[in-house]
């Protein structure tokens, strides 16, 4: 017999039981049913009429008779035991005497007593259904426990067999699919039923032995290509170090090995969680390993072959999706180490040049300043109006040179890591007086008003107020600078959780979304815009306000302006 037949004939069988079980206990419970709706039709009804009526007799009034004869015409109509008939008539006999002689007592008590007549064989008669009605539930508890008893039997024999006999074979066959994973291809499976199990096992024998051939043919050209991956890495100039999916070092090259200190075999095969507790470069390498992306990481300062190098760090992570399978697995890492020394000698070289051309520049641009203002001076001489435009643009010439001078000094700051911060509760009214100051003649040449407003209570922000201050300048210079002719720029001071926020609104060109992503980069300029200045201002911003744990972004669309906005924590907060 099949499997799909064994299956059809075993719910089929249950579904049998469940007809068989439900069919008994409604057919009880439909007699039950209909037992009590009899004793409630034939009885209840009575026993309320005959209610009424003695209730008319103990309580007359005006409407005391009608109310009985009503009551009595119901009654003479649910006539439904033996001699509730003759009962009833006598009942009705009486009442009619009873109209007639009100005041008699004894035809007042005879018409009680042929009532309780009435009464009485209906209670008797309910007593008697209700014996019926005990029998029948008796009868209906004994009948579905046999068949539910049945059923069960039935159902567990069911249980016990059909699955044993599907999931058995079933079973068989996922450990012998293990093994064949496992490369043990000379598993295999017997079924003798005539089946689809037996189909199956034939199929997977075949299958088995055909991978068993392959695999005994293609074992040597493996070795080799072992060989030839090996002799790759170990001849790749960068250090490599590859991990199996239990962080266990696999292979790695000979540039490892120099790096690391440690030999070939100290290092193939052992667990990398146990060298890192000896060795501070493999600790290094893999603490993070778990959690680290795709992506390079911080550079290394490695002291090797009696010299510093630097290496950036890389984590690759290999996943697989195993044939037949369908969610991927992890089978291993590989650390990279690229060696970035060159790059990292020739970034100090070129910090330190621009540091001291920066500083050598801002003493003759210093002198050139001076000896401006001495020609401006007019005890020393007067000057005709074109000397004094040519003044003019030497003046404006040496500004921008040192500003220019001092943006590099302070990106050499930032980058030697010698950026000085002195973290204070600051006043943010000091922090934008202080540029409201410096740009109040730059507002004023292109009649622009700076709008400032200030929340209540500001509280004061934990700030370097000299690095601060310098920012906001930055972001009012060029709020002004790209702003229109006779246009608002708006400050506002707020307060927001922990935070206190400086926002800087313009309505000037705006930025075009390609931009706004790149416009805190070092040396880049928005294409199109004027070409006065070194493209640090921003960048050299976000990393003072960075330094003291703040942030700055900016909001603009093209043609509406544009919205910095720095945030600085609340001095005392959390």
């Amino acid at each position: 017999m099949n499997i799909k037949t064994k299956l059809t004939l075993g719910v089929g069988l249950l579904f049998l039981l469940i007809i068989v079980q439900g069919t008994v206990g409604v057919g009880y419970i439909n007699a039950l049913k209909a037992d009590s709706e009899n004793v409630l039709a034939d009885n209840y009804n009575t026993l309320l009429y005959t209610g009424h009526m003695l209730k008319a007799l103990e309580e007359p009034d005006q409407n005391s008779t009608a109310f009985f004869e009503k009551n009595l015409a119901d009654q003479e109509q649910n006539i439904t035991e033996i001699g509730e008939k003759e009962a009833t008539q006598e009942v009705r006999t009486y009442f009619e005497q009873f109209k007639l002689q009100p005041t008699d007592s004894a035809v007042g008590s005879a018409l009680r007593k042929a009532i309780f007549t009435v009464t009485d064989i209906n209670m008797q008669a309910i007593q008697r259904k209700s014996e019926i009605s005990k029998s029948t539930s008796e009868s209906a508890v004994f009948w579905i426990a046999v068949a539910a008893t049945f059923c069960f039997l039935i159902a567990f024999t069911l249980l016990v067999n059909l699955p044993a006999n599907v999931a058995g074979p079933i079973e068989e066959l996922t450990n012998s699919i293990r093994q064949i994973a496992e490369k043990n291809y000379s598993e295999r499976v017997h079924f003798e039923q005539h089946n689809e199990f037996g189909q199956l096992a034939r199929s997977f024998n075949s299958m088995a032995q055909k991978l068993e051939e392959y695999n005994n043919s293609s074992l040597a050209r493996l070795m080799m290509e072992k060989k030839r991956i090996e002799v790759l890495i170990n001849n790749m100039r960068d250090p490599v170090i590859g991990l199996d999916e239990n962080l266990r070092i696999i292979f790695a090259n000979e540039e490892s090995t120099k790096i690391s200190g440690l030999a070939h075999d100290q290092l193939i095969g052992q667990p990398a969680t146990t060298l890192a507790l000896k060795n501070d470069l493999i600790r290094a390498l893999v603490h993070d390993i778990a959690d680290a992306p795709d992506a390079v990481q911080t550079p290394l300062k490695i002291y090797a072959d009696n010299r510093e190098g630097y290496f950036e760090k890389e984590i690759l992570h290999l996943s697989i999706v195993p044939t037949g399978e369908r969610e991927s697995r992890l089978i291993g890492h590989v650390i990279l180490l690229k060696n970035i020394t060159a790059y990292k000698e020739l970034d100090f070289a070129k910090t330190n040049f621009i540091a001291t051309v920066s500083h050598e520049f801002k003493t003759p641009i210093s002198s050139i300043k001076m000896s401006v203002q001495l020609l401006e001076n007019k005890q020393i001489g007067t000057l005709n109006p074109e000397q004094i435009n040519l003044l003019d643009s030497i003046k404006e010439d040496a500004n921008r040179l040192l500003k220019i001078t001092g943006e590099l000094l302070d990106m050499t700051q930032l980058e030697t890591g010698n950026i000085q911060l002195n973290l204070v509760p600051t006043a943010p009214q000091e922090l934008v007086q202080y540029a409201l100051n410096a740009t109040k003649m730059q507002a004023e040449q292109k009649n622009i008003r700076l709008r400032v407003h200030y929340d209540d209570n500001l509280p004061p922000a934990q700030a370097d107020a000299e690095k601060t201050a310098w920012v906001l300048t930055n972001l009012m210079a060029n709020a002004i600078h790209y702003s229109h002719e006779n246009t608002p720029i708006e400050i506002e001071v707020r307060h927001s959780g922990q935070h206190v926020l400086f926002v800087v609104k313009d309505a000037g060109q705006g930025i075009a979304p390609q931009y706004k992503d790149k416009i805190f980069d070092r040396y880049f300029r928005v294409p199109g815009s004027q070409k006065d200045g070194t493209g640090l201002g921003l960048s050299i911003s976000k990393e003072f306000i960075e330094a003291q744990g703040g942030t700055i972004h900016v909001d603009s669309e093209l043609g509406a302006g544009s919205t910095f906005t720095v945030a600085l924590n609340r001095a005392g907060g959390d």
